[in-house]
């Protein structure tokens, strides 16, 4: 009788997740993550700068990769990289850099 109900359990904790995966939508954790909300109101400044909530804000000045390869002459600069200086410890002491 256990082992019916561990079966039971074990087949429900499986298919809840891929119930929830199958039945839920796409959705966005912004609005201003949809494509088709960048022309509205709440999606342009000032009105989306007060909860950081713009495009611009949420990818980062990064395209959005669900519009495609840019096109010709649409080209992204890319976000300068900061170097951090090497550790530079004695071979006595290992790789450690903070003693």
């Amino acid at each position: 009788m256990n082992d019916r109900k561990l079966l039971y359990a074990a087949i429900a904790l499986l298919a809840l997740p891929l119930a929830l995966a199958f039945c839920s939508g796409e959705r966005f954790r912004y609005p201003c993550q949809d494509p088709d909300n960048w022309e509205k109101d709440f999606c342009k400044l000032p009105k989306c700068d007060v909860t950081r909530t713009c495009p611009e804000h949420i990818f980062k000045g990064q395209r959005d990769p669900r519009l495609g390869p840019p096109k010709d002459g649409q080209t992204q600069t890319p976000a300068p990289v900061v170097s951090t200086p090497a550790c530079q410890a004695p071979t006595t002491q290992g790789a450690n850099c903070g003693k």
